[in-house]
């Protein structure tokens, strides 16, 4: 399993950026793949997932409405759109799989659910 996480930088707040999460080594159809951050000194959040085989989302309620995750299904990327960047939003984020057999009916939420990670991309949101 191979995550790449992209697109990250600097943006002012208020503003918006996209960032990519390309997979490859594995059959992504059987994966939730979730979205993560961390802030420096605070724990791991969950931002959003999703069932990759029927692009189901699911979110955290702090973060649903300026997050969303889309995917493209033909390349095997998924993305994380932000909206309305607040600069308590800067944070190394990370994309991660987990496989929906091993979760079973529970969505995955919590960084132990997710066994494969990418490297993180920093986003920094200044004032």
């Amino acid at each position: 399993v191979q995550l790449q996480a992209s697109g990250g930088g600097l943006v002012q707040a208020g503003g918006s950026l996209r960032l990519s999460c390309q997979a490859s080594g594995f059959i992504i159809s059987s994966y939730y793949m979730g979205w993560f951050r961390q802030a420096p000194g605070k724990e791991q959040e969950f931002i959003g997932t999703i069932m990759w085989n029927r692009g189901r989302t699911y979110y955290s309620d702090s973060l649903k409405g300026r997050f969303a995750i889309s995917r493209d299904n033909a390349k095997n990327v998924m993305y994380l759109q932000m909206n309305s960047l607040r600069p308590e939003d800067t944070a190394v984020y990370h994309c991660a799989a987990a496989r929906i057999r091993s979760i079973g009916m529970q969505t995955p939420t919590r960084p132990g659910d997710y066994l494969d990670w990418g490297q993180g991309t920093l986003v920094t949101v200044s004032s």
